[in-house]
């Protein structure tokens, strides 16, 4: 959380950074506490490069040494996790008086604006103004996109504010719909105009690329699944297809799943040529807590049946499918000694991301288990979370907070890819060529059977019409959906806010879906756990979480509307 310097989140003062950087090791970028208007500041390219190095501190990746507060992992508000002792409910119940969610972007907006304006009356050359005046459009773009997610309609301010502009302090809420027009003129603006192409720790234009993918699938699925718009889900489905078609051949899937998320030399990822931007952590220097907190005697925010069962089986059928004198489809562990139940016979027969994201072995209260690194691990459904940890840190640095160096990818090859093919599958146009070349390498990746990845094809994705399929959508959509679930399962909190922009956060709802709530088959088990639904741990500790419309938003703070009675509440709140 930032501090705040006024109770307007609009007319907080500038919050600029002193310190330069080359990288997300320095993490030492304390703001100023007033505004800068100097135009002598402004035209020093030193300090200007400062002020765009405060940017990245929006880049949470695992999070920055002991905090909880990274969007990886810790993100368990989904259909992919419980929480570590019981499900976890949505994020306001009630409207709180005050919220980062809320103030934080637009400290940033404020902290952007200014840059563009400083710049802008600078003597800098017309190569450096364009490209500062991008990065900090980049910045801008992400605080809105991130303010509409969460609220809708909100405030739109283009200019830095002043405590005198009252028609914007005092301003009603802007459509999302023209808010969302605004980032996407920015986000072109910084993939025209950001000097450098590439840069695996530093702001780019492939990075604007893979950013303004995600924001343009966002905005076109909320458009087509919330406001039944399909020439405004058109128009930005194609802003992201030319986005990801501009980047997706560059950054090859590389052959290690587990090595985008485990890789604990600094530096070592920006040698992974899948990569198009990290944050890098080193061991002494810059640190985390993840392997900590996924590995933990006292809890794991373990991943559900609901998301064990979204991954296919390698000959690339579904359960209701795949033939099961071949293949079990039950989680009928096998008792070995040590109180150990074995699932390696249910990993060995699915998609191999899987065995990347959790552990051969369930552990839970009464029957812990430990890795060749942690100790004895307990998980909220059984299953347990392996995804970044790397045998070769020793134990006491993966077992201990702020001890933890594994870096973190932000942009990815395969990010792009499952984007990319969704952008195509919602505008109608994806091919079989797509599917080879943005699709087969996922699957071969995961270690699906050669004559499963030969078959692959849109007409193969049309025909599996699996059973499970919940979201009134083509078969089609929901394997591309499926895809994306499984190749990014865990990652920055992206779960969630797909179920937003797809309509389908009823999804979470426990008493309608309790797959979201269960683990593991429990029926072997030497050692019972304390709750049990039929045959599977029920990982919810006697929790529940049942959906209303209205969480599609969160309530905008009661103190923000004491201070401008033009501010209207979410529709519930």
């Amino acid at each position: 959380m930032k501090n705040k310097y006024i109770l307007s989140a609009l007319a907080v003062a500038a919050a600029m950074s002193m310190t330069s950087c080359d990288d997300f090791l320095n993490d030492n970028r304390y703001p100023l506490s007033s505004q800068t208007v100097n135009p002598e500041f402004w035209s020093n390219s030193v300090n200007v490069q400062n002020q765009i190095n405060t940017f990245y501190n929006d880049y949470a990746g695992y999070g920055n040494r002991s905090s909880t507060n990274g969007t990886f992992y810790y993100s368990w508000l989904s259909d992919d996790q419980c929480g570590r002792s019981g499900i976890n409910d949505w994020k306001f119940k009630n409207v709180p008086a005050s919220s980062a969610y809320y103030d934080d972007p637009y400290e940033e907006i404020r902290r952007a604006n200014l840059v563009i304006e400083g710049v802008a009356g600078s003597t800098l050359n017309a190569a450096e103004k364009a490209n500062y005046t991008a990065l900090a459009r980049l910045h801008r773009a992400r605080q809105y996109y991130q303010l509409v997610r969460c609220y809708g309609d909100v405030i739109l301010a283009k200019t830095t504010v002043d405590v005198t502009d009252t028609d914007i302090l005092y301003a009603s809420r802007t459509n999302r719909n023209t808010v969302m027009d605004f980032v996407l003129e920015d986000l072109n603006d910084a993939v025209a105009h950001i000097s450098a192409e590439s840069g695996k720790t530093t702001f780019s234009k492939d990075m604007a690329q893979a950013f303004k993918l995600e924001v343009c699938l966002f905005e076109g699925s909320y458009a087509r699944y919330h406001q039944n718009d399909d020439t405004r889900a058109k128009k930005f489905f194609e802003e992201a297809e030319k986005a990801g078609a501009a980047i997706a051949d560059k950054y090859p899937v590389s052959s290690d799943y587990a090595g985008l998320y485990n890789t604990i030399n600094y530096g070592d990822l920006a040698g992974n040529a899948e990569i198009i931007m990290y944050k890098g952590y080193e061991k002494s220097v810059f640190m985390n807590s993840i392997t900590d907190y996924s590995n933990a005697s006292d809890g794991v925010a373990g991943i559900t049946r609901d998301a064990f069962n979204a991954f296919l089986f390698k000959d690339g059928k579904n359960a209701t499918t795949t033939p099961a004198t071949s293949y079990p489809t039950t989680d009928e562990g096998v008792a070995e000694g040590n109180n150990a139940m074995s699932i390696q016979n249910l990993l060995d027969v699915r998609d191999g991301r899987l065995s990347a994201i959790t552990y051969p072995y369930a552990a839970y209260v009464n029957m812990a288990w430990s890795a060749p690194n942690t100790g004895g691990m307990v998980s909220s459904t059984g299953y347990g979370v392996k995804k970044f940890n790397n045998y070769a840190m020793p134990f006491d640095d993966v077992n201990s907070i702020n001890k933890n160096y594994c870096s973190a990818p932000l942009f990815w090859g395969a990010r792009v890819c499952v984007g990319l093919l969704e952008a195509k599958a919602e505008l109608g146009s994806i091919s079989d060529n797509d599917i080879n070349k943005y699709m087969k390498p996922l699957w071969a990746r995961a270690g699906f059977d050669q004559t499963a990845i030969d078959a692959l094809s849109v007409q193969y994705l049309k025909d599996l019409n699996d059973t499970a399929n919940n979201m009134n959508v083509s078969s089609l959509i929901w394997e591309i959906r499926r895809l994306r679930r499984c190749e990014l399962m865990l990652d920055d909190d992206i779960r969630y806010w797909d179920l937003i922009r797809w309509h389908q956060l009823e999804l979470l709802d426990t008493g309608k879906y309790p797959n979201v709530i269960l683990g593991v088959n429990v029926k072997n088990a030497p050692i019972a756990p304390g709750a049990v639904t039929g045959d599977y741990l029920n990982g919810s500790f006697g929790s529940s979480r049942t959906f209303d419309k209205k969480y599609y938003f969160y309530p905008i703070p009661s103190g923000q509307r004491q201070l401008n009675a033009n501010l209207s509440q979410n529709e519930g709140w």
